[in-house]
Order: structure tokens, then sequence, then C-alpha cells
């Protein structure tokens, strides 16, 4: 070690002791604060440093220099900490007890060891039957404590392996579960597949690891697996392919490599069938085949008439008006007579255009003639709003398919859907890949109507399936644009459609509007006025919770309106610590009691899916367990697994798809700049059902209207489906 001023070497000094207490362990860097007891000192001793993984009880030993904190007093300051499993009757109980091994908390900690002294390490490896000696330990508490101690040896090995090649070490579950023993032997073998493989690994954390261990820069390896990195990135912000000089311009950045390595492992990643080129784009082969899909099925839909049974239209609409009590407009009207002359329809529309007025009659007057029906939307949600507007039972989609825990849906081809017709609402959330999936499930005879707002953001996944297909031509749209008179008297809906059309919003409201925007300049002011209004004065005014029924909305995750920096304040407001409950820190964020969360990707194993919101009921430091409430059903998290679960007291307006809440507040600013656009506002602003404050600058309201351009999403879909439908062979790419 070296004097951090002069650079000369400084003399080293060590300690060797039980660690007492672990003051603080940052899982992404191994940077801990340890409170060591040393044999010879009365006074704990505190050792900073770098380490894998660190419980109390553990025997450490350092080296390093002392050096004197201002605010914390003599440290040890190392650059090398090694632990070892602890060998006292003190140290193994602490071991125990501080939370490392499932179904071991202090107090069976403190029995165990009273039971069976030093050697109960071997016990729980070696005749783990016998802990059912100890009082309250039976068989199902053996197995756990059995299973975690193994799985904690492997981990811990995987720790050290990642730390020592200069890797986080938060993400070492995840990794044990997905490759189990394997787990070093793979990473050695291909560490790129981790980044394909690991949620939360990304290219460079996995180049960072191919680095350590000698891959060469100019690799064939390292050049495949950036060029399918660059690809999946292309995916993840809304691309189904890439143009291929774009692809490869894409990876030659990412990976500081001369351009012919990277089109040599283009090459040999076409022939291998990992990617596909089709019209001058690339795809990934699951994207390729999804376009496929949707395109083929669509076309055969589209080429069939409708096989209702006779339906008097006029005699109908008198029927189901009656029905309702509630008439339908002309463009309603027509649009009914469509829709039972369609085989599939697309119906689109704002809000308060009579949408889902539209979708009730047509259901009850097919239900009427015995047509069996289903009801589905992409989120939970949505399909929640879906089914409380219609009086029938609405599911995800996941859940109308039967998503298997393996992998794959049980409904498809060889096990279709049971109904006559399918009604997928929200329809502008669906992703190329979900969509190929709902239409290889829908059975031969089957009818299907499509409804959304195709004027909002696409969906978070691959491609903008209902805009391609609306403009594709090929399929009867139903396009209504009439605000009906109790919908006029929102200024939320009246606004939104201004905005829709480029227009400024009425910003001057009266105390009973519905909607206001507060002008603020600077972000500070902005910050202060959210908190105000979601703690104190919206509650006051709408009689609501402030967790539950208001949503903070931001067009972005970073910066100071983002939200993580809304979050971290709003959770202080909403959710302060109480003293003496459990609080987590994981991945840089501080978990509590009633904290307000977020699904961020589909879980099938919990079936638990992205935009899913929940509310945190159990931290369980024993178990490492937070337990989360999603509409009523308590689903279990491992602590090592809550990067799944951000908090959700603001959230960004692209994960608000598909869902409405009691009040909305967004903050608008220039620090958006890159993200103001028409749609996205628009989209925040009709996910407000009650009351919608923006809070802000002018100047940024104004861009984001002005920006009616979003961005292009390469995909060759749209003109997939005019082919397929006049018989041409090929399609050329198009954007949407």
């Amino acid at each position: 070690m070296k004097h951090e001023q002069t650079g000369k070497p400084v003399p080293q000094d060590g300690v060797a002791g039980m660690v007492e207490r672990v003051t603080f362990h940052n899982e992404e860097t191994g940077f801990s604060v340890l409170r060591v007891k040393v044999q010879g000192k009365r006074d704990l001793v505190t050792l900073i440093g770098n380490v894998a993984d660190v419980s109390a009880g553990e025997w450490v030993t350092a080296q390093g220099v002392w050096v004197q904190d201002r605010d914390h007093g003599l440290q040890l300051k190392s650059d090398f900490i090694k632990t070892s499993a602890p060998t006292s009757r003190e140290g193994i109980e602490k071991y125990l007890g501080s939370g490392l091994i499932k179904g071991i908390g202090p107090v069976y900690a403190r029995k165990l060891v009273e039971r069976f002294d030093e050697g109960v390490f071997t016990i729980i490896d070696q005749f783990s039957a016998r802990l059912e000696e100890v009082a309250g330990i039976g068989r199902e508490r053996r197995l756990k404590i059995k299973s975690a101690w193994a799985e904690q040896k492997v981990i811990r090995e995987i720790m050290v392996f990642l730390h020592s090649n200069g890797v986080s070490t938060s993400r070492a579950v995840r990794i044990y579960k997905t490759y189990g023993e394997a787990a070093i032997e793979t990473v050695r073998a291909n560490p790129y597949s981790l980044a394909r493989d690991i949620h939360g690994i990304g290219f460079k954390t996995a180049d960072t690891i191919a680095q350590k261990l000698g891959i060469p820069l100019d690799s064939i390896i390292r050049a495949r697996a950036g060029v399918l990195h660059a690809l999946v990135e292309a995916m993840d912000v809304g691309h189904c392919a890439q143009l291929r000089e774009t692809l490869v311009g894409n990876a030659v950045a990412l990976l500081g490599i001369d351009a012919p390595v990277v089109e040599e492992s283009l090459e040999r990643l076409l022939v291998d069938r990992e990617v596909i080129l089709d019209e001058g784009l690339i795809y990934l082969p699951s994207l390729h085949a999804a376009e496929v899909e949707i395109a083929t099925r669509l076309c055969a839909l589209a080429a069939r008439p409708a096989s209702y049974p006779d339906i008097d239209i006029e005699k109908a609409v008198v029927w189901v008006q009656e029905k309702t009590g509630k008439d339908l407009a002309g463009s309603q009207i027509d649009a009914l007579a469509n829709a039972i002359r369609s085989r599939v329809l697309v119906i689109t529309g704002g809000p308060g255009v009579g949408k889902t007025t539209l979708v009730n009659s047509i259901l009850l007057i097919l239900r009427a003639k015995k047509i069996k029906c289903l009801l589905c939307a992409p989120t939970g949600r949505a399909a929640k709003r879906l089914g409380e507007t219609t009086g029938l039972e609405a599911k995800t989609i996941h859940r109308l398919l039967e998503f298997q825990q393996a992998g794959g849906f049980a409904r498809g081809p060889q096990r279709p859907l049971d109904c006559d017709l399918l009604v997928a609402d929200e329809t502008s959330m669906i992703d190329v890949p979900l969509l190929s999936k709902l239409l290889r499930a829908l059975p031969e005879n089957a009818h299907l109507i499509l409804v959304g707002d195709v004027d909002q953001l696409p969906s978070v996944g691959p491609g903008a399936a209902l805009g391609d297909i609306i403009r594709s031509g090929i399929v009867p749209v139903i396009r209504l644009t009439e605000i009906f008179r109790q919908a006029a008297g929102s200024r939320i809906i009246t606004n939104a459609h201004r905005i829709n059309s480029g227009g400024m919003p009425e910003l001057d409201a009266g105390a009973s509007s519905d909607f206001f925007f507060i002008e603020r300049e600077e972000a500070e002011a902005i910050q202060t006025t959210i908190q105000d209004l979601v703690k104190s004065r919206i509650p006051k005014k709408l009689r609501c919770d402030p967790a539950h029924d208001i949503q903070v909305l931001c067009p972005m995750n970073r910066g100071s309106l983002g939200t993580r920096q809304m979050n971290i304040l709003l959770q202080e407001s909403l959710n302060p610590h109480r003293f003496g409950e459990p609080v987590v820190e994981r991945f840089g964020t501080q978990f509590r009691l009633r904290d307000k969360v977020i699904q961020t990707r589909n879980n099938y194993d919990k079936d638990v899916f992205n935009g899913d919101i929940g509310r945190i009921v159990k931290l369980d430091e024993a178990e490492r367990e937070a337990v989360i409430a999603f509409d009523g059903r308590e689903v279990a998290y491992d602590f090592n697994e809550l990067d799944e679960v951000p908090l959700a007291y603001a959230i960004t307006i692209h994960k608000s798809q598909g869902s409405e809440f009691p009040a909305v507040v967004l903050p608008l600013a220039m620090q958006h700049y890159m993200l103001l656009q028409r749609n996205l506002l628009y989209t925040g602003l009709t996910r407000g059902k009650q009351f919608v404050v923006l809070v802000g600058q002018k100047k940024a309201l104004a861009t984001a209207i002005q920006n009616g351009r979003a961005a292009e999403r390469h995909s060759a879909l749209c003109d997939r489906l005019r082919a397929r439908a006049t018989g041409m062979p090929q399609p050329k790419h198009s954007s949407a």
C-alpha cells in the first residue's frame, strides 16, 4: 500500500479476530465496514476494505494501514481481507444467527450451539437428520436448513470467484440458481453467457470477466457476443430487427475493434442461424418467426368472412340500447355493424370516445346469440378494468394462454382457446412476440377484435404491432373520434385530445377542474411541489390514500426529476422508517414495510408480471425474504431478487401503460428533453381517472406537444402483412 499523497510505501499492520458486527457491506462492490473483536484489545476494531461476502461470527485476517477518520475514529484500511468459518461457540452462534442460512435465526442458532457445540457445522453438513433433536426443528425446517447450507457453500465460492475478477457479487444467488454447481465452470468456458442468461448482468460486466480470464479483445467469441448484445439492445428499445450496417456499426463502437472482425462474426452467426437476414434487416430468430406468424395468421383471418348467426343490425341496436339505457351514436352503430360482419376488427380511439360502450354492446348482442366470448389484456390492471367495465371475466394474456413454469404456453395450435370470439384490450401495449403467441392459440373458426389507442406509446417490448396492423390496411379499422357529452365535461379528456392533435391544453382551471398545471422552473421547486401534492393537497381534496391512489409518472428514470430520485423523496414523505422495524438495503435501495413496489419483468415462476404494483407486507430477516402483496395475493422474494421490484411511488410513463390511477402527477422539465414527446405526454395524461396535475416548465410542455414524431422502430411487419395479403413473395423493411 502507498501513501495517497506522497506515493511512498506505508508500513503494513495486521489484525485477526471475530466479526462482531457488519456495519456496512455493499454487495455491488464488496466494500465493507466491519467491527472486529481482536484478542488483547478491549474495544472493537474498525476494519474497512473489500470482501466478497462476510457475516457476523466469521474469523477475519487483514493487512493494512491505520487511518484516523474525523467522524469514526481509528480504522484499519486494508487491501486484503480473508474470511474463514468461525470456530468458537460465540462466533458460530453469531454466524448462524446472522440470517445467512434460511431457517436459522438468533433463537435457533443458540439452541443448535447449545445442543451440538462446535460440531454443529458437521451435523448440518453430514448428519442433518440429527437437527430434529432440537426443539422446534421438524422435518420441513431441517430440510430447509440443509438445502440453504449447501447452497451457501457454492454461492460463497461463486462470490469469491466473481469478486476476484473485479465483478459485482450481488448476482451470485441468481447465477447459482441458473447454472447450479457448474456456475464457475460455465463462466470460465464462456463468460458472455452471463449477459445472455442472467437478468441484471449486462454485456459490459460479462466482458470485464472475459478480460480477466484472458479472452482477447479481437476474438471471434467476443465479437459474436458483441453483435448479439447490440441486437438485444436494439430489441430493448423497441426494434424487432436492425439494418445490417447499423448493427455492425453499433457492435464496432461497443467492442472497440475493427469492422472486419465484426463482419466475420456476423457471417458465422448467420451460418449458425443464431441471427437471420431478411431484406437487409438482421433478426433474432424468435422475433423473425413472431413477425411471420402474425402476418400469416392475421391475413388468413382477414381473408374469411364472419360466421356469426344471422343478426338484424337495426333490431339488435334497438335491443341493446334498451338493455343498457345508452343511445349509440351513428359512428358506434356503423362500428357495431362492421364488427358483426368481420372475422377480425380493430377498434381504436382516445379517451371518452365510446370504445367501452361499443365493446359492451357488441358483447351483449353476440352473447345473446350464444357466441362464446373470451376477454384478455396485457397487464393485470388492464384485465381487471376490462372485467369491471364489461361485467365478464377478463384475464391477462399470460394467464389466458396458461403459461407453464417450465416455459412456453399450454395454449397453442394443438390446444387452442375455447371461444368463438376473442376480445383483446389495450393492444397498443402488446408486443410482437406476445401477439404471435395469442394468434397461435386462436381457434381456426374464431373471430378477433383488437381494442386500443394507437396514439399512445407503443409496447415496451419490440415492435409497434397495433400501429403496423392499422397501417397495413389488411384489417377493417374503426377509429372513434367523437367525444361524448359526459366525457366532454372532463378537462383530462378534452386536454388529452387537444394535446394529441398538437394543441396546448387549457391551463386556466377553476377549483372544480380535474386538470391542473402548476408552473415551476427549478427542479428543486418541482420536487417540493410534488411532495406537497402527494402527501397533503391531493389526499385532502380527494380524500384518498396518497400511496395507493396517487401515482407520480416521470418521463425517465434518471435525473433529479426521474423515478429514482423522486422515489427516495416520496418514500421519506409517505413511508418514513419506524423505529424497531426491519429495513433491507439491496441494489442501492432501502426497502421498508408498506413500501409500494413495481414488478419490472415477467416472472413466470412467481406468476407476477411486468407492471404489477404491490406493497411490502413482511421483511423476514431470518428467512431473508420479503413478502409482497399483489392485489391481495402474497408472493415471497429472496432479498437478492429485490432488483425485480424497485420502489413505485414514482414510475415511468412507459411502465404505467395499461393502468389507470385515481390521481396522476407528472413532472415536466427540459432535463427530460430527449423524451419529451407528444405520445409520451398523452399516455401519461390519460392514466388519470379523476385528477391530473402537471408540475413544471411551460417550455417543456410546449416542447413535448410540438414533438409529434414518435421514435422509429425497425420492423417488417406492416410490409409483411401487405405482402401476405397480396400474395407477394417477400416484404421490404419499414420503420414504424
